[in-house]
């Protein structure tokens, strides 16, 4: 067989993965009585595997989730009123292919930067951009972007984002270029993308964060219509870390 020319030729062709399952198979004594038909169905299902895994690295590097989180481990037993159902649910991703919204919040410390990056994670794995941004910094991210001309090129990139996270909203009220900011925002993605918002704030309480009545309305509007709640309650979860004695950490 003349493997060394075709694994050339399958590098030459960045079907890295065809070729590394092919010096798999070839490697292995009882794989030669397989049809051809079979190993070539084996040599592209590792093609298309390596193609998915490489492009789920390069969503999750884009991403910048600010937490390394996974549905897969999620706390149900802390008591905080997290919805077992619905939070599995929202882990399937449906509600990003219908783009919808998702509206997190409560007290500092419940997990709502954690969840809500879990579902980001998640949402890199079925192929969606997504993007984290904390609500304080993206504010002043476009201001600066407004004084050098990339306000425009910046906002775009927002719109074409699958899912973007806006954690940690609140509880400060808005200024007239936040405000004209978010409306920008939740303008161009309503019924176009998938919005994450996180606050400590109760959603009842964000009409008096936005602060003008006019673009109250029409952010909430579209922001908390069609969207999922996840309200969350309880103390904060880091006071259940445990800190290492002074000795044992120095060892």
């Amino acid at each position: 067989m003349l493997t060394h020319p075709t694994l050339d030729r399958l590098s030459e062709l960045g079907l890295h993965g065809m070729a590394k399952a092919f010096r798999d198979l070839d490697a292995q004594p009882e794989t030669r009585a397989l049809e051809h038909g079979e190993w070539l169905a084996i040599l592209l299902e590792h093609e298309a595997t390596l193609r998915r895994q490489k492009r789920f690295e390069a969503r999750a590097r884009a991403a910048r989730l600010r937490h390394a989180a996974q549905v897969e481990d999620t706390d149900f037993r802390a008591e905080r009123g997290l919805d077992r159902t619905l939070f599995l649910n929202l882990a399937t991703c449906d509600w990003i292919r219908k783009r919808h919204g998702l509206l997190v919040t409560g007290p500092a410390g419940v997990g709502k930067s954690w969840l809500s990056c879990a579902l980001g994670h998640k949402a890199c794995r079925e192929d969606f951009s997504v993007v984290y941004h904390r609500a304080p910094r993206i504010f002043a991210a476009l201001a600066l972007a407004r004084g050098d001309g990339r306000y425009a090129r910046m906002l775009k990139a927002l719109a074409r984002t699958d899912l973007l996270i806006l954690d940690d909203w609140g509880p400060e009220k808005l200024n007239d270029d936040q405000r004209r900011d978010l409306l920008e925002i939740i303008e161009d993605r309503y019924e176009r993308r998938s919005t994450i918002v996180t606050s400590q704030v109760p959603v009842d309480q964000w009409y008096e964060i936005i602060g003008n009545p006019t673009i109250a309305d029409a952010i909430l509007d579209r922001l908390v219509h069609n969207a999922y709640r996840i309200e969350l309650t309880g103390e904060s979860m880091r006071k259940n870390r445990t800190i290492p004695p002074a000795d044992t950490a120095r060892t």
